[in-house]
């Protein structure tokens, strides 16, 4: 095991501003982990004196695979079945297990196993070995555990054929199927690396994966992070001169130099058959699989990812599904993403985040995490940070800004009943506009963020989608979704999908760009506006123009957005991570309010993106005509996205709308679109009159307990005026952290 990984050290940068007293903590991945990993590795030899271990169910291959890979490396290859157990006890496996049974030979086993010693080899487990706690710490010490995923419906298929009836578990009334499952938490438990491996992949090739994911997991220090404002060429700035893991990025949130954060060297592709062999997975399986290809072990190890997407993805989903593909009518699907506790697809990230944060940050540090929210944020991540453990709300507070007449009741509501000891909510007499600039400006002074360090011990973080962590939980629900229609038997594996997302500050639609990067077949993603339409004419014309535009309030407030922060990312991708010229373009935009895209580029983004806007009129009609023929309720943001796909689809593929809020969140315009004459003004009673409905889906179950025990409590509202912003953050930190001195 590695005890590193439980205290994480802390690196101290000087910062320039505020005097050379000012000090700004910054959290660095264990440094330990890489020097391990080069006492285990020479450079003549992949393994050094530790060993490569093979784990998978029965019928994997791990000893075909072993023996390739130990020929590759040139060196000893030690399969426990043949080479171990059979030699210890002078008998074949299957004779002992029938001779002693289940329990016996298990003990048997990890005896023998507590026995073993190698070094420097290629070990094949066998099926039953994990199930051994003791022999399993022990073998695991002198080696990484490589974890040969095969899809159980392979795996049983291949024992079929091998007609092989002796499986350690197996009995009348227990199923190999059963079994197989049963055993997969054993093998989550003790992984290092899990290798995805399908139905007719060659076991060349699988060894050929075994050793790339080796190498990747030595190779700890290439998975890096850029600004997208940072140059190539010079490397003159601090981001270009310090390396900035998925640790850092998560705590930094935003670059110093105002850019956002991407892989350096871009995200994971899967290839066609890894992602077949997810098709029959869980959510809750596909997110660790997408996600450990994203989070280096460096960073999290693969077994406490585990942990913490399963405690994100558990009960507090009203859905054991997760995020459900629902047909909808004709060729259009809908992708249910408001099953969490507050709602709305907000929650698939911000149920997930806070344990990441959680674990990355260092243990001797405060953190307030700074929101804006344009509706649905606020409320989602307060309940996602509520979920922590005591000691770590005790070190981790949030103060969550939003336009005070911006959001519906029930979005207020919910965000004055959610907050907490360690969270706040404070009502700005503005935009969303100016509370994400605000934050962005607030990150960016460091005389501020220096002060806040030295007198309280105090460093702020985001938790927008501008932060890494934020953006990367969305892209598993895209691949899932599509994965969904595959198992459903809608379409086949390569068959092309549209996607058709509401959008307002491009997050969601840019995850589900990234999904089609890594290998999910998108053909397009379809932008969908209200009448804050300016990503709309940006996609048709290339000019992104906020010059004498207003913030329009609408029926769908959480894409009541002018300045699409995640837009950035996009454009340094399409640019070739060109960071000057996304500097010029972003500077330009707020200097002089406007960009022009060039030709080319313009070109490269149509191929990507099409969109659509749509009135408060044709949103309210969509719900009232889908509700009327379907008996099916849409969200208002989900309607904007059902306008826009009627319109642009050309109807020669499926297309895959995100329903991204239930409904319940919007009660007065749905009440509306039903062509209620008089509506109660108070949310609980609007949510009892919606209920009465019996409509698809239910009313949500979370939504309606909080606003039962809540109503409409207090909450601080302030003036648009950034000193009066750092006056609440400060004053939030004064109640909540204890002064250093």
């Amino acid at each position: 095991m590695f005890p590193v990984f439980q205290y994480p050290p802390l690196r101290l940068i000087t910062q320039n501003s505020l005097s050379s007293m000012c000090l700004k903590l910054t959290f660095s991945r264990p440094v330990a982990f890489a020097q391990i990993w080069k006492s285990w590795f020479s450079s003549h030899s992949l393994l050094g004196k530790k060993n490569i271990i093979l784990m998978g169910p029965p019928g994997a291959g791990k000893t075909t695979t072993g023996r390739i890979v130990g020929q590759k490396l040139d060196c000893p290859v030690i399969d426990i079945d043949d080479d171990v157990l059979e030699t210890t006890w002078n008998m074949s496996v299957s004779q002992k297990l029938q001779d002693v049974g289940y329990e016996e030979f298990l003990e048997e086993e990890g005896k023998a196993l507590l026995k073993f010693s190698a070094s420097g080899s290629v070990i094949s487990l066998s099926g039953s070995n994990p199930m051994h706690a003791a022999g399993m710490q022990h073998i695991k010490k002198n080696g990484i555990i490589v974890y040969l995923d095969v899809p159980t419906s392979v795996i049983m298929s291949r024992l079929k054929s091998k007609q092989m009836d002796r499986i350690v578990g197996l009995s009348p009334g227990v199923s190999l199927k059963d079994v197989l499952q049963f055993r997969k938490q054993f093998y989550k438990r003790w992984f290092d690396i899990r290798v995805l491996c399908g139905r007719d992949v060659a076991a060349e090739v699988v060894a050929e994966k075994v050793l790339d994911a080796v190498k990747r997991y030595q190779d700890s220090e290439l998975e890096t992070f850029i600004s997208t404002r940072s140059s190539r060429s010079g490397r003159s700035t601090e981001e270009d001169s310090n390396k900035f893991y998925f640790s850092d990025v998560v705590i930094q949130g935003l670059a110093l130099d105002g850019g956002l954060f991407v892989p350096e060297r871009g995200l994971p592709k899967f290839t066609a058959e890894e992602w077949q062999g997810l098709i029959e997975a869980t959510y809750v399986e596909r997110a660790q699989v997408i996600l450990e290809r994203c989070i280096h072990p460096a960073d999290i190890p693969a077994s406490r990812l585990a942990e913490i997407v399963e405690t994100a993805y558990g009960e507090n989903f009203s859905c054991s599904k997760v995020a459900p593909v629902r047909h909808l009518a004709g060729n259009q699907f809908l992708l249910e993403l408001f099953h969490g506790p507050t709602a709305s697809f907000k929650d698939f990230a911000l149920q997930l985040m806070p344990h990441l944060f959680a674990y990355c940050i260092p243990r001797s540090c405060n953190y307030l995490i700074l929101v804006a929210t344009s509706g649905d944020t606020g409320s989602a991540v307060l309940d996602g940070f509520s979920r922590l453990h005591d000691t770590d709300k005790q070190r981790i507070a949030l103060m969550n800004f939003f336009p005070e007449d911006g959001v519906s009741p029930i979005q207020k509501s919910q965000m004055i009943g959610c907050q907490k000891e360690n969270a706040w909510s404070v009502g700005v007499k503005s935009d969303f506009d100016f509370c994400q600039t605000a934050i962005k400006q607030i990150f960016t002074n460091s005389d501020f963020t220096g002060f806040l360090t030295v007198e309280y011990g105090t460093a702020l973080a985001a938790a927008n989608s501008i932060n890494w962590a934020r953006l990367l939980p969305q892209i598993v629900y895209h691949a899932s979704a599509y994965l969904d229609l595959v198992h459903q038997g809608i379409i086949s594996f390569g068959s092309p999908v549209d996607i058709c997302i509401p959008t307002g500050n491009f997050g969601n639609i840019l995850a589900a760009f990234y999904a089609k990067m890594m290998g999910i077949p998108i053909r397009k993603c379809i932008c969908a506006s209200n009448e804050n339409n300016v990503l709309t004419e940006f996609v048709r014309t290339g000019v992104y123009d906020l010059r004498g535009r207003k913030l329009i309030s609408s029926f769908s407030p959480a894409v009541d957005i002018l300045k699409s922060s995640n837009l950035e990312r996009y454009l340094h991708l399409i640019a070739n991570e060109d960071g000057q010229l996304v500097t010029q373009l972003f500077n330009q935009l707020e200097n002089q309010g406007h960009f022009q895209l060039q030709k080319d580029l313009l070109g490269k983004l149509q191929q990507d993106l099409v969109a659509g806007w749509c009135s408060d009129e044709d949103c309210l009609a969509a719900i009232h005509s889908v509700y009327s023929t379907t008996g099916y309720i849409l969200d208002t943001h989900t309607a904007v996205a059902k306008v826009v796909a009627d319109r642009l689809q050309d109807r020669t593929c499926p297309i895959i709308i995100s329903s991204t809020a239930h409904y319940s969140k919007f009660a007065p315009a749905i009440l509306r679109a039903l062509r209620i004459a008089e509506i109660n003004q108070n949310p609980l009673s609007q949510l009892h009159l919606l209920s009465s409905y019996s409509a698809l889906p239910p009313i949500h179950w979370g939504l309606l307990e909080t606003l039962k025990k809540t109503g409409n409590g207090d909450h601080q509202v302030c003036a648009a005026d950034m000193s009066v912003l750092m006056s609440h953050i400060e004053t939030l930190i004064q109640n909540h952290f204890m002064k250093v001195f």
